[in-house]
C-alpha cells in the first residue's frame, strides 16, 4: 500500500492488522473486521444517501452489505495528500459468484429478491426533501430505446455513405434491418404495456434498485458449499426504478454465459419468485428489456464512437456474436414468456 493510503486509513478510528491490494482496491483487516479501501467515485451527498440505505438494509436483518465508514470527521468520504477521495467499507470473505455454478445463481436470484423486499426508499429514511430531489431516477424505458433506435441508424446512415467498407460494415448492413425491426418492435409493444403505470407507481412510491447486480458484485460467503448465503457490494448506483430491471440485468448476464439454456432460465425465474412474485406487468416488462437487441446496438455504439479507420477483428467477432445470441435469446423468450411479441 502506497504512503498516500496509508495516511487515508489513519483518517479512521481502526486499528489496521494489515492490508493487501486487489483490483482497485485495499483489503484491510482491522480490529473492527475485515474492511477494503477503495476510491470514492460519488459525492459526499452520494455516499451518505449510500449510507442511509445500507444502514437500514443491515436494520432489516439484510446484513452482508458494503456500508460505508464514518471518518474520525464524520465525513465518509476521506481525501488523500493528492486530493483523492477514499470510501473505507465493511467487507466480507467470500469468493465471487460464479455463473458456472446453478446454486450459485440461484442463491443470487433470491438474495435480490430479497433485497428488493427491502429497498424502499421511504421506509429507509425520513428524507429530507432536499435528500428526496437528490435521489435520482431511472431513465424511462420508452425514452432509452427510442434514443437507440436513433442511433441504430445513425450507424446504418454513416456506413452507407462510405465508399470502401470493411468487414465489420458490411456485417452491419446486412443485419441492419433484422435488428432495427425487432428493436421497433419492442419499442411498440412497450408504448402498449403496462409499463408507464408501474414505472410511475415505483417512483412515487420510492422503489430503490442495485442498478449493478451482477455477479461481480455478489460475494458466496459460505465458502465452496451451494448453501453459501451472498453479501451484496457496490450500490454506488443505485436509484428508484422499476425493480424487475434489476433482475433483467442479473438475468441477462447469466444467460448470455449459459447461451440462453431455457431450463436455467426457469429456475433462475423460480427462485426469485419463491422470495418476490412479479406480476404481469413485471414479467413483460423483463421480456421487452431482455428482447431488445441491447448487444447488437451496444457494439455499433462502440464502433461509431472508436476510431474507425482500423476496426479490430475482435468488434467482428462481437457484432456476430450479438447478432448469433439474438436469435437464441428470442426463441428462449418466445418458450419462457408465452405472451411474447
Amino acid at each position: 500500500m502506497r504512503e498516500y493510503e496509508l495516511e487515508v486509513l489513519e483518517q479512521y478510528d481502526v486499528e489496521v492488522i494489515s492490508t493487501r491490494k486487489i483490483r482497485g482496491a485495499f483489503f484491510c483487516e482491522t480490529n473492527k473486521g475485515t474492511m477494503v479501501l477503495k476510491e470514492a467515485r460519488i459525492s459526499e451527498g452520494r455516499a451518505l444517501l449510500l449510507h442511509t440505505m445500507l444502514e437500514y438494509l443491515e436494520t432489516q436483518g439484510y446484513s452482508n452489505v458494503d456500508t460505508p465508514i464514518f471518518n474520525k470527521e464524520k465525513h465518509l468520504i476521506s481525501v488523500s495528500r493528492d486530493q483523492t477521495g477514499y470510501l473505507l467499507k465493511k467487507w466480507y470473505s467470500g469468493r465471487e459468484c460464479d455463473v458456472r455454478r446453478e446454486g450459485d445463481v440461484l442463491e443470487a436470484a433470491r438474495s435480490l429478491a430479497r433485497l428488493h423486499q427491502k429497498m424502499c426508499w421511504e421506509k429507509a429514511s425520513a428524507a429530507s426533501q432536499e435528500e428526496m430531489q437528490s435521489l435520482p431516477k431511472g431513465r424511462h424505458l420508452r425514452d432509452e430505446f427510442l434514443h437507440r433506435n436513433r442511433e441504430l441508424k445513425k450507424v446504418r446512415a454513416y456506413i452507407r455513405d462510405k465508399v470502401n467498407k470493411n468487414e465489420f460494415e458490411y456485417l452491419y448492413l446486412a443485419h441492419f434491418d433484422e435488428m432495427y425491426r425487432l428493436a421497433m418492435q419492442v419499442t411498440q409493444r412497450l408504448e402498449q404495456s403496462e409499463y408507464e403505470n408501474l414505472y410511475q407507481e415505483s417512483i412515487k412510491q420510492k422503489f430503490l434498485v442495485h442498478g449493478d447486480y451482477n455477479y461481480h458484485n455478489i460475494l458466496m460467503c459460505g465458502g465452496n458449499t451451494d448453501s453459501a448465503l451472498p453479501a451484496v457490494t457496490n450500490f454506488e448506483h443505485f436509484h428508484m426504478d422499476v425493480q424487475v430491471l434489476d433482475l433483467y440485468y442479473f438475468f441477462r448476464k447469466v444467460m448470455e454465459k449459459h447461451k440462453w439454456k431455457e431450463t436455467l432460465g426457469r429456475m433462475v425465474l423460480k427462485a426469485y419468485e419463491e422470495i418476490r412474485p412479479l406480476d404481469s406487468r413485471e414479467l413483460e416488462v423483463l421480456a421487452l428489456k431482455s428482447a431488445y437487441p441491447e448487444k447488437f446496438w451496444k457494439t455499433a455504439n462502440a464502433y461509431y464512437h472508436s476510431n474507425k479507420a482500423w476496426i479490430p477483428e475482435k468488434s467482428v467477432e462481437k457484432l456476430e456474436t450479438a447478432i448469433w445470441q439474438t436469435g437464441e435469446k428470442i426463441r428462449f423468450l418466445e418458450k419462457i414468456f408465452t405472451f411474447f411479441l
